[in-house]
């Protein structure tokens, strides 16, 4: 799945009945969201059923699908997408079509309760694997072949795990980390987390990833960045104004994003910058300024690193 990140990805979701509109969703939208912001598809997605019927959700709202899910040759990573009462799902029959499909599939990933119809399958022994904290115990007992971690999601080898609709949507960003980058992962975050400002009833987009767990002081420092895109300050600077030392802040940066404060400071920038060559007419050269780049060749050259195309050639798709 994480292969020719270049070439799109299809994707097969199966939603058994009783899931969550949100849990859904925490799949989807992500992806559409990367789509949107590239300006073309990366991913694409089709939503099966075990019977080709609507998916009733608990909220009421039947979920039209594709299709039926019929397991054969297909290579395309499954979603396996539960919430509620999936033991009335549990059949021989389901066990039989997943164990069939997983033969084939490049990836399988196990959604909140689909995590539970895949150890049923017997599809992950031997695997790391989280699910639900209310469920961690009564899993491990049940299945004491696979080794259930404490985590939001867990990615091993050919399967994916995790444990919630939140948990599920930072497993997505991390599959577009991977895919596309970091700095595409922060956008697609950026657009589904938002907070109130310090006055006026300002809507400001916020940090990515759990933005509440965040340290005050590492919070303080992305606040910093995002407000200083256009003149960037040094690492010992954001330290001092933060309170901390500049190796502490690169400690609380990798902690909690994975990447060091330069990248994430650089990704700030870039997708500030992309989002005026796609939504002004100002010219290449007052971007790069507008965004902190001392020319439009060191602008274009990141720019062309970080989304693969040069800045004239986005505006211009």
């Amino acid at each position: 799945m994480f292969d020719a990140p270049d070439r799109p990805v299809q994707i097969d979701i199966l939603a058994f009945p009783e899931t969550t509109v949100i849990l859904l969703a925490s799949v989807i939208e992500p992806l559409r969201a990367a789509n949107r912001i590239a300006g073309r598809t990366l991913y694409g997605w089709r939503l099966l059923s075990l019977d080709g019927k609507p998916v009733e959700t608990t909220a009421g709202i039947a979920m039209p699908v594709d299709g039926a899910f019929k397991p054969g040759n297909e290579e395309n990573p499954l979603f396996v997408v539960s919430s509620y009462n999936w033991r009335r799902s549990n059949t021989t029959a389901v066990k039989m079509a997943l164990s069939r499909t997983a033969r084939h599939r490049s990836m399988i990933v196990g959604v909140e309760s689909g995590t539970w119809l895949m150890a049923e399958a017997s599809l992950l022994d031997n695997h790391k694997v989280t699910v639900h904290w209310e469920d961690q115990e009564d899993f491990s007992t049940r299945y004491p072949e696979i080794d259930v971690v404490k985590e939001r999601f867990v990615i091993d080898r050919r399967r994916m795990t995790s444990g919630g609709a939140l948990p599920t949507l930072d497993m997505m960003l991390e599959i577009i980390r991977r895919r596309q980058g970091y700095s595409m992962a922060l956008e697609v975050s950026r657009s589904f987390l938002y907070e109130r400002g310090g006055g006026g009833g300002e809507i400001r987009p916020s940090a990515p990833s759990s933005v509440g767990m965040l340290d005050r002081r590492l919070y303080q420092a992305v606040k910093l960045m995002e407000d200083t895109v256009d003149q960037p300050l040094s690492l010992e600077n954001l330290a001092a104004r933060t309170g901390i030392s500049a190796r502490h802040l690169q400690t609380l940066f990798q902690k909690s994003f994975g990447v060091s404060p330069h990248v994430h400071y650089l990704a700030l920038r870039l997708n500030a910058a992309r989002r005026r060559v796609i939504e002004t007419d100002a010219s290449l050269a007052d971007i790069a300024a507008g965004t902190g780049f001392n020319s439009a060749s060191a602008f274009s050259r990141a720019y062309r690193t970080q989304f693969q195309e040069s800045p004239s050639e986005t505006r211009a798709r």
